[in-house]
């Protein structure tokens, strides 16, 4: 598992909601959401903030399907969350997405919106192999959000999924 120090309180992986096909010609950076996945970043951004979950700060990729997937958390939680859009989240590797999350110095939450594989894989990084095998036998689905806890108790210290939001 990896250590970000100091470490914030949660960081929230959110996947970019279901996109649609590229088009003949279109880039995939450029896909945008489709039908259901308009309504299952909307359900989802709700759900967060109906169970009091609200980032300090929002970092999400420059994708289309991401920025639309962040419009609808900045719909749900408000426009006084800080939302920044970085352009490596796109076809970054894992290491892109904690160095992120790392350089952010000490906000008490951030939430990351990008892409799978990576977005698995910084899950896997931070509650471990076992931990996500039980919680997502079937992936990281599209629109989910992965709700990561840093604690430090008598039962040990590190990164526990505390919730999972999926449509």
């Amino acid at each position: 598992m990896v250590d970000i120090s100091p470490p914030p309180h949660r960081i929230y992986l959110l996947r970019h909601a279901e996109a649609g096909w590229a088009q003949p010609g279109e880039r995939d950076f450029d896909r945008s959401l489709n039908e259901n996945g308009y309504a299952e970043a909307e359900l989802v951004a709700d759900r967060a903030a109906d169970k009091g979950y609200r980032p300090e700060v929002v970092i999400s990729s420059t994708a289309v399907r991401c920025r639309q997937t962040a419009d609808a958390v900045r719909r749900a939680m408000g426009s006084s969350v800080d939302f920044r859009f970085v352009d490596e989240l796109y076809n970054a590797p894992v290491d892109v997405y904690l160095e992120i999350v790392q350089s952010q110095g000490t906000p008490e939450s951030i939430m990351l919106i990008g892409h799978n594989p990576t977005m698995e894989h910084a899950l896997e990084a931070l509650i471990g192999h076992d931990a996500l095998s039980g919680a997502l036998p079937n992936g990281f689905p599209t629109g989910g959000l992965a709700v990561v806890e840093y604690v430090d108790g008598s039962a040990g210290t590190g990164w526990v999924l505390a919730d999972l939001i999926v449509e």
